[in-house]
């Protein structure tokens, strides 16, 4: 269970109250498999942030780490919350961002969100190349050594419990990490979920999984969730040829990053938590049938 308002230490909901006011109420935020608090403090003056906070033992305290940091960096109009303060008090890490209100973005076949997702994928992809901090975030190889591993173990399985395995061994034949590396802040996590729309703009959120390099590799990432809403693979590549970024990914390492990203959803979906396996099972069918048309 998440913990809630209540349950933080008294000095780090006094720290909190320093710089918002005296919390009346925090509405708890349930969405996402992301351990630690998250809620929506409402103060005596009527405003209200969004408000994250891990213990430093928690397994997830680097990821916090990683969105803190991400979050000192993002330049000002960037569509996304800002970072308003963040600490470690008393062993928990502390985040406070902007509120963003509005809804997940509908990325369906025929929704208005669609052209605001990808037009607002083009503004990341320009605001943040160059990297625009001083001290960098981790390379994508980080996040992505993630993603072999937990193939790995797949392709390590008798042939027949995974289908499609010549399929995947044959789109990561000629895969170089090094075609991913460049010098883009990137999302890295871009769904539905982490795309928020008010008033006629997508914005951007949780940046946990946020690392350096090539600025394709965002779009790949969104790539599968256009499936997944209804999209053919023709289309989804249709819709992300609007991203000059995607324009010059090189062919081959897009599709090996592909992919990597199904084989990973479909590990979760078979041996990580209960409550995450059917989503990603819906994740890992969309993934399959991209790398499958690229392989074609």
């Amino acid at each position: 269970m998440k913990p809630q308002w209540d349950d933080l230490p008294g000095n780090v909901r006094h720290t909190v109250e320093q710089r918002i006011g005296q919390v009346l109420k925090a509405d708890p935020v349930t969405k996402g498999l992301m351990p630690g608090l998250a809620v929506r403090p409402h103060t005596e003056d009527g405003g209200t942030v969004f408000l994250k906070a891990v213990s430093t033992a928690s397994s997830a305290a680097s990821l916090y780490a990683r969105e803190r940091q991400a979050g000192t960096v993002l330049p000002p109009g960037l569509p996304a919350p800002r970072l308003l303060w963040s600490g470690e008090v008393e062993g928990w890490i502390v985040l406070l961002h902007e509120y963003v209100d509005g809804r997940d973005a509908d990325l369906s076949p025929g929704s208005p969100d669609v052209p605001l997702v990808l037009d607002t994928l083009v503004v990341l992809n320009e605001s943040l190349t160059p990297y625009p901090g001083q001290d960098a975030v981790s390379g994508v190889a980080a996040n992505v050594a993630m993603l072999q591993a937990k193939a790995a173990r797949l392709l390590a399985l008798p042939s027949e419990d995974l289908p499609y395995r010549a399929m995947y061994e044959a789109a990561l034949g000629t895969f170089s990490l090094d075609a991913l590396e460049g010098d883009t802040l990137l999302h890295y996590d871009l769904h539905s979920g982490n795309f928020r729309i008010d008033d006629g703009r997508a914005y951007v959120i949780d940046w946990a999984f946020a690392v350096r390099g090539a600025a394709w590799v965002d779009a790949v990432m969104l790539g599968p969730r256009f499936i997944e809403a209804g999209h053919t693979p023709e289309q989804t590549e249709t819709l992300l040829a609007r991203v000059p970024a995607w324009r010059s990914a090189p062919a081959d390492d897009v599709t090996a990053l592909a992919a990597l990203w199904t084989l990973f959803r479909l590990y979760k979906a078979r041996f990580g938590p209960a409550e995450g396996r059917d989503f990603r099972a819906r994740a890992a069918k969309a993934g399959r049938a991209w790398v499958r048309h690229r392989s074609t």
